[in-house]
């Protein structure tokens, strides 16, 4: 099937979701493969030529890389040709392809999505003389996704990570092997390195029966209902899946698939945006703006939705795009945004006030853009908004907006709207006390520190910054400072918390570094006033600076901070 493949005499409908496998689900696939166990049958459609010119087909993915190349492309049916579509084992296929010929790159943890190495490119490897460390995958044999540097051999070593695809260029199962193993210096284990190789062999090399079942019918709407049918199972087949899937099958003049697939790395990689938006939050985006019921079940993916859906397409991309940038003009970005949906409604609202590019920055509309950046950071300080029960708050918010959007963001109507559907944004003494707890670099602490002090341009590079400097605070740092040995543990224990927090311009906390903050605000801010203003709009005045009355500094900043979140927050506490 992979030479049909290549091929390109099997394809894939464009009702097909993307790719979703990742690369344990890969290994395990051809784990079970050199295991002799069955991967399932697969499900083909007979594409007569009339029937192929009228649908878009693409190509299976060979060289997978998450945010450069992770859709497939799409493929030309020559005219007067048929093609076979693969309706159910995408995945599978898809997977042992990228095994044996391609590549997988999947982003590093804690890399930032625009890096240029956040991206690595592996390529599949059988361990030739060690058993699997990870018992909990339950594999027999050691297969990985490495880099070609993490794979070679140390000098002298034995080079036991043999590349899966690299099976394809052996000649045989018997000589070959043993020359292959003798060039690698594998001699302890030499037996059981034999017997994995040969089990690799015999699973790629040796032909064996594939099950699968032909649709001949050339209705695309029966296609349709089987492909859903059939992919209730595996990898579950979501509803923005299945969405996408009728839109690309229904829509007359865009191609769905195409159109989605854009709009997810446009308002995620372009214009120097780093987020994660999902096509689920494009799709329910279209819904809210189209106008239909935003819930992803089947019964709402009607001809009749869809084609307003389509309609709305130009309208729905521009005010998401929009809405991207102005969360990035808040200052947010993959890490801090902690909740994706809440572009949903800011994208609605800038459609229905028909906000074009200049509501971004045009000093008119600052007083609304600060009332939803108001809105929208309070959103996602607050626990429990965009969680359960989303869909009745977003249909809620939609119904607020449709009728508020005149006279600029609505903010005190969408609240009490929230607050009837048990979203309140009211907020309990609690819920503050356990605000001042956030720690450096969590997900809402930019979030507090920005509705603290909202009169930053966090369109402009802002960091969370340390007060005090953290790289002060060691013990042995501390004990020679000065500070009484029985007090270390305390200002250790506090040094990460919002109290010794702000936000700071990038090119501020380069230059200020590990100085303490009496030192930076002299170098800083030379004049008095500029010195008294920094002062007063950070709750630092009057405070002491002094390493020694850390504890003292932090309590009082504390008080403030608190104070602050009472008012800003619209707190009433007991």
């Amino acid at each position: 099937m992979l030479t049909a493949i290549h091929k390109r005499e099997y394809l894939m409908p464009a009702i097909q979701r993307e790719f979703v496998w990742d690369a344990d689900q890969i290994t395990k696939l051809v784990d079970s493969l050199m295991r002799g166990y069955p991967v399932g049958s697969f499900l083909l459609w007979d594409v007569k030529p009339e029937t192929a010119q009228s649908y878009t087909f693409y190509e299976f993915l060979t060289n997978y890389h998450e945010r450069d190349h992770p859709y497939a492309d799409k493929a030309t049916v020559p005219a007067g040709s048929g093609t076979t579509a693969v309706l159910d084992g995408q995945q599978r296929l898809t997977s042992l392809n990228i095994a044996l010929y391609g590549s997988l790159s999947e982003k590093k943890k804690y890399a930032w999505w625009n890096s240029a190495n956040a991206f690595p490119t592996k390529r599949l490897y059988l361990n030739l003389v060690d058993e699997p460390d990870d018992e909990e995958l339950g594999t027999k044999y050691d297969l990985r996704f490495l880099t070609d540097q993490e794979a070679a051999a140390e000098d002298g070593d034995a080079d036991k990570w043999f590349r899966v695809g690299a099976v394809l260029d052996l000649p045989d199962s018997g000589p070959n092997m043993q020359k292959e193993l003798t060039k690698r210096r594998i001699t302890a284990g030499l037996d059981d390195a034999f017997q994995r190789l040969y089990d690799l062999y015999q699973a790629v090399r040796v032909l064996k029966p594939m099950n699968y079942f032909l649709v001949t019918d050339q209705d695309a709407d029966k296609v349709l209902e089987i492909f859903v049918r059939v992919n209730s199972g595996g990898t579950t087949l979501s509803y923005s899946d299945l969405l996408l899937s009728m839109a690309t099958n229904q829509w007359q003049d865009l191609d769905a698939r195409e159109e989605v697939r854009s709009l997810v790395s446009e308002i995620n990689s372009n214009a120097g945006r780093q987020f994660s938006f999902s096509k689920d939050v494009v799709l329910k985006t279209a819904l809210t703006i189209a106008d239909v019921d935003v819930r992803f079940k089947v019964t709402n993916f009607t001809h009749t939705n869809m084609a307003k859906v389509e309609a709305a397409w130009p309208q729905i991309r521009g005010a998401l795009l929009r809405a991207a940038t102005l969360l990035q003009q808040f200052g947010y970005n993959e890490r801090n945004l902690t909740a994706n949906s809440v572009i949903i409604p800011v994208a609605h609202y800038l459609h229905l006030r028909d906000a074009g590019d200049s509501y971004l920055d045009s000093s008119a509309d600052a007083a609304d853009r600060l009332a939803l950046q108001r809105w929208v950071t309070r959103s996602l300080v607050k626990r429990g908004i965009w969680g359960s029960g989303l869909d009745t708050l977003l249909t809620r918010i939609r119904d607020v907006l449709q009728d508020n959007s005149e006279g600029g963001f609505p903010a005190a109507a969408i609240e009490d709207a929230m607050a009837v559907a048990g979203k309140s944004l009211t907020f309990e003494s609690a819920e503050i006390d356990e605000l001042l707890n956030l720690k450096y670099g969590g997900q809402r602490t930019f979030s507090v520190l920005s509705v603290l002090y909202p009169g930053l341009d966090l369109s402009k590079k802002f960091h969370e910054d340390h007060i005090f400097p953290k790289s002060r605070f060691t013990k042995k740092k501390l004990l020679n400072a000065g500070i009484p040995i029985e007090k270390v543990d305390d200002y250790l224990e506090v040094v990460n918390l919002l109290p010794n927090l702000q936000l700071l311009a990038g090119t501020a906390n380069i230059e200020k570094q590990d100085s303490l903050p009496a030192v930076w605000i002299e170098s800083a801010f030379p004049s008095e006033d500029k010195r008294s203003t920094y002062l007063s709009d950070n709750d630092l005045d009057g405070l002491s600076l002094d390493l020694g009355e850390f504890l003292s500094f932090f309590e009082e900043r504390k008080r403030r901070v608190r104070e602050r979140l009472i008012t800003v927050l619209g707190t009433n506490p007991s």
